[in-house]
Formats: structure tokens, sequence, C-alpha cells
């Protein structure tokens, strides 16, 4: 049977359309008067758009610390230490506590001790990645199992906190967390199917009917989750669509590019291909590794030595990216800091001059400080700008963490969307959850307002989106970065991928985005998301 929506208004993934009704037949979009005996879904004032695509998301990651010990929902210490002790009582006989989500400005330093840790831990080792995975917090049990101590060497791509002694003091940052995520008790191939059926159902709640896996392969305690999903695809229960990312191991070098032609060519499923590889160029602002042209100031406002981390050799960038290009692959880079940024853009337009222009569509994620004369070169080079709009705002982590040590000029220059979208820059949006929530109504009202209902004052009110501009970045934009070109659009012929709304936030006001619900999702025409059952 046909389906008709009516009574509500439409925004078809580019433009806002009042009043109209669409249709739907055998999973695509058809004209309302195409319809036959239809089944009439009654919108009731609210919108109906295209399914949310997340660009840069974990969703297995975000599944397994839904059912570890998930600290994402507490703040400060002494809700931490009861959420670990209450997970430890409940879960007696789990040889690790795993979980994760803490936030860094909960701590002095962004540091947490292993001391707190042992309070409710006891003797059972214990490694909790914190909200943006950059770093972890382990306990003393965790430490000796990996034989850390004042004689451990920092690795060439990470950090151990320290006392004045040189004692470890709980906190790992980048690739040291390496050095117990070795030790930890391998994730089973069960766990990872049912992480991936719960996020799966979790992010179809909130609109999102497709999205790129950000890392498939070993990183940061987490196994290569490609065969969980191939295993829910064969099983005909993956119902979102998926590109998956590839990660590059950043302590080889363009000797992976064969392996990862093989790992490709082995995925073929309808809604699951790895066409993308994904490279982390930086780490994060908060933690100083994010790679900076200038030096990081310190407390005090004075600059530091320090420029952060480039985790692949520029040089080796560009030629790592222009065999990538070469070879087909979509390239996806982690760039927070400008001179990380810079330094990808230097790749894909080494690799432009070298290949010619393609339709890779290659993008750029985060982008929390960029140089005012990198921004038309998104344009220029056809890179996609893959925002992660809810970071753009001043709460306690850009407060506390970021632009003391930023300085006033880089502070500005964080989170550029209007610049960008005023240069032609091409916008896609994705919520990188589990490090932020993955609800793109939350994140399009920041896009839109540079504040949410918890601070005050915008960060920086001249880089707001307008609202169909961020719609477009979650929609049909990002669904072209997935080369899902059947979806993303309202229009004839288009896959019947669609959220419903609550109401419509074009005529209400801009501080209220956030306050929309997602009524029913479908995917093909088949609903797989109803808030009333």
């Amino acid at each position: 049977m046909d389906t008709l929506f009516v009574n509500g208004a439409v925004f078809d993934g580019t433009s806002y359309r009042p009043g109209l009704s669409v249709g739907v037949r055998d999973g695509r979009i058809v004209a309302a008067d195409q319809t036959g005996r239809a089944k009439t879904i009654d919108l009731e004032g609210g919108l109906l758009l295209p399914g949310f695509v997340d660009a840069h998301v974990h969703p297995v990651q975000g599944g397994l610390e839904r059912t570890r010990c998930d600290l994402a929902p507490a703040h400060g210490l002494p809700a931490y230490q009861a959420t670990i002790r209450r997970y430890a009582e409940q879960h007696p006989d789990v040889p690790w506590i795993l979980g994760g989500g803490w936030h860094q400005p909960d701590f002095p330093g962004a540091a947490p001790r292993a001391t707190d840790l042992d309070a409710v831990t006891g003797n059972r080792p214990a490694f909790l990645v914190n909200a943006d995975h950059h770093g972890a917090w382990a306990n003393s049990a965790a430490l000796a199992r990996a034989g850390i101590d004042r004689g451990t060497p920092d690795p060439a791509d990470g950090r151990i906190e320290r006392g004045p002694d040189g004692t470890p003091t709980g906190t790992l940052h980048e690739g040291a967390m390496d050095l117990v995520g070795r030790h930890v008790p391998p994730t089973t191939q069960a766990e990872l199917v049912a992480a991936l059926k719960d996020a799966q159902a979790y992010l179809h709640s909130l609109g999102i009917t497709g999205w790129q896996d950000a890392i498939l392969g070993d990183y940061a305690n987490m196994p290569d989750a490609t065969n969980a999903y191939l295993d829910v695809a064969r099983a005909g229960r993956l119902t979102a669509r998926v590109n998956g990312a590839l990660w590059w191991q950043r302590d080889r070098g363009a000797e992976q590019i064969p392996d990862l032609v093989v790992r490709r060519n082995a995925v073929d499923h309808a809604r699951f291909r790895t066409g993308t590889v994904k490279i982390m160029q930086d780490g994060v602002a908060e933690n100083f590794t994010a790679g900076m042209l200038q030096p990081y100031f310190d407390g005090c406002g004075c600059r530091t030595s320090n420029t952060g981390l480039s985790f692949v050799d520029p040089v080796e960038l560009r030629d790592n990216i222009t065999q990538l290009d070469a070879a087909g692959f979509q390239v996806h880079v982690h760039a927070i800091g400008d001179r990380a940024v810079r330094e990808a853009l230097d790749a894909f337009e080494h690799a432009r001059q070298r290949n010619g222009d393609s339709d890779r569509r290659h993008h750029l994620a985060h982008l929390q400080v960029v140089h005012p004369e990198d921004i038309p070169r998104f344009a220029q080079l056809n890179v996609t700008a893959n925002i992660q709009a809810l970071w753009a705002m001043y709460d306690q982590q850009m407060v506390d963490l970021t632009v003391p040590y930023l300085g006033p000029e880089r502070t500005a220059w964080q989170y550029p969307f209007g610049a960008l979208a005023r240069s032609g820059a091409r916008l896609a949006a994705g919520s990188d959850w589990p490090v932020s929530s993955p609800d793109p109504l939350a994140a399009i009202h920041v896009a839109v307002n540079r504040r949410d209902d918890s601070t005050a004052e915008p960060f920086f009110p001249e880089q707001a989106l307008d609202l169909a501009t961020a719609l477009t970045a979650y929609t049909s934009t990002s669904a072209w970065v997935n080369h899902a070109d059947d979806t993303g659009r309202i229009e004839p012929g288009a896959l019947a991928d669609l959220v419903i709304l609550d109401r419509d936030p074009f005529t209400g006001p801009p501080d209220e985005i956030a306050a929309a619900r997602v009524r029913a999702t479908y995917i093909e025409g088949q609903c797989v998301f109803d808030s009333n059952r």
C-alpha cells in the first residue's frame, strides 16, 4: 500500500516547503497525486524531512558504553565514584571494570587520579575512557598490570600524567592509553553485535537513518567492528545505511594501503560499505595534543613551547592521501588544531594536483580551530567541512580547558561554521557520539544559536548557521558524503528515508529548536521507530 504524508510542512533536504504533501510507493518518494490506495499519515502540523545522516559517529563504541560502566550522565568525582561503585557491586564477576564518559572539566587539570578510582574498585583493574576518547582513567591495579611506573617513557603519540617525582597518577593521554588497553580482555563478537543493535535502535529513535562509522579498526581498546556490521547486515537486521571508515594505523605508512584495499573489497552489502579511510592527524586541545601553528599558552597567559602533535608526518600525509585517492578511497581526516587542518588541506591539494579532481568526497572533521587563510580552501579544493556543532558553545570545557590556553585570537577562530558556509564550502554534520550526544536536533540548535539552554552567552554568534543550512548539513550533504545518493532528499525517485518531527521548527523561535522531538523514523517507507509504540 502507498503512504501519503499530509497536514504539515516539508524540508526537502535543501529548502523549506510548507503545506506540501508527500507520497511513498515501493519505498520511494512519489508526487502526492500519484499515490493510489494509500495509508494517510497526519503530520499534525509537524515537519517531514529526510532522515538525518550522522557523518561522524562511533555507534558500536557508544552501544558498548551504554551497557558497561557509563559515566556520561554523571558529573563530578562523587557522582562518578557512586556510579563506579554501583557498577562494580552489580558486576562482581567481570575481571576488569570498563566503560567511560567522564568529563575532563570535572577534575583539576582535567586529570583524574588512580587513588580516587582505587577507593571504589579495590584490587580489580579499571580502565575508563573520557568523553572525547582521547584519554583514559586507570586505577593502580591497571597501571600495575601494564607495568607502568615512574621509569616508563611516554610514547611518541601520547603522554602519561605524572606526579612531581615522575610517578604515574592515573590519567593516560592519546597513545599512552594503549599501554593499559592492550592488557584489557578482548571484547567478544557477541558483545559487538549486541552493541550495534542497541546503538541502531537508539539512533533511529533520534531520526537517524544512516551514518559514517568513523573508525573501523583496532583503536583505544576498541576492536574492529567490521564483522559485527556484516553479521547484522547478513541477518537482515541492519536497517541503517552505513559507510565505514577504515582506520589508518599511524605506526605504519603507505605499505598498509594494499591491506585496506583488501578490506574494502571484502565488504559487499547494500546497507554496509567501507569505501573510506580515517586518518587522525592530531589530538584534542584540552590535553594540548591538537596540532597548532603557534604554541599553546600556559595558565598564566605566557607562551609555551608546545604546539601539539602531528600523528602523521605532514610530508608523509601528502603522499598517503594522494595514494589513497588514487586507490579510489574517500579520506576522512580528524583535524582539531589549525596546523592539523592546514596539513590536511595541503595533502588534499597535493592529491588533486597529482590525480586531478575526483568524486571521492573527502572531508575534514571537527575543525575546532581554523586559520582564516584556510577558510576559502575548502571550497577551492572541494573538501567538505564535517562539523560537530554541539561543541560550538561556552560550556565548562570551553571556558576552563580551552579558551585560556588558546588565547583570544585563536579562540575567535573556533568552529567557524558561518564563515565556511559564506565561502561556499560544503558542510556535512555529525555527532562523534559517544564523545557527545548523537541527537541531531540538539546539535542543530547549537549551530543556529551558538548556545544551549545551559549557557547564556552565544559563542561568536557571527558564526551561526540559519536553520535550513544546518538541516541541509545533517541531511542531504551528509548523505552525499556517504555516497548515499538516493537518499537525503524528498523528491520523486529518492528513497523514502524520512523523519517526522512533532513540531515545525521553522515556525517557532530559534531558541526552541532543541525542544522538537522525533515522532517517527522511516527507511524506504518502513517505520523503524514510532514514539507511540
